[in-house]
């Protein structure tokens, strides 16, 4: 029983032993999605890239809103035929409104997602580089509960990230 013991023991501190030998390193991949300065960048490409579409929309919301007033306050001037066609113009534009809308959305969404698989792609190297450089054998980056300041390696790949292109 004596020596069962002692094997048991022995185990024990040399798991520790092993333990105490692994660098772990705990990643906050959305702080850094929010704080680089590729994510700045990529936010400005995209308000240059889909402004005019906006101002379009917005360009378009006003054109209706204008037909509708002149609907409102002339509609009981008009001829029957003045009023049904100047409706079916407001719903005919109305229509086309939703639609550009709708594609609108559609291929924000989609270059937003672009532009995030190329942040993402970014951050996955930063932390591979910074694994690479042998100061951690574990890097976590989801999953984990809680993490002391002595693990958070957050700091260190934002350094890394600043240094990508």
């Amino acid at each position: 029983m004596l020596k069962k013991l002692a094997f048991l023991a022995s185990l024990l501190l040399l798991s520790q032993a092993a333990l105490a030998e692994i660098r772990i390193g705990v990643v906050n991949i959305p702080l850094l999605m929010a704080n680089a300065p590729q994510a700045a960048e990529a936010k400005k490409r995209l308000e240059r890239e889909f402004s005019p579409k906006d101002k379009q929309l917005v360009a378009q919301q006003k054109a209706i809103k204008k037909l509708e007033e002149k609907l409102a306050r002339d509609g009981l001037t008009m001829t029957d035929t003045e009023k049904r066609n100047l409706e079916r113009d407001i719903i005919s534009k109305r229509r086309e409104a939703q639609r550009s809308q709708q594609e609108f959305k559609e291929d924000f969404s989609i270059r937003r997602n672009e532009e995030l698989g190329k942040m993402q792609n970014r951050i996955i190297a930063a932390v591979k580089a910074l694994a690479d450089e042998g100061e951690y054998d574990l890097l976590l980056t989801e999953g984990v509960i809680h993490a002391s300041p002595k693990v958070d390696a957050t700091a260190k790949v934002q350094k890394k990230l600043a240094l990508l292109p």
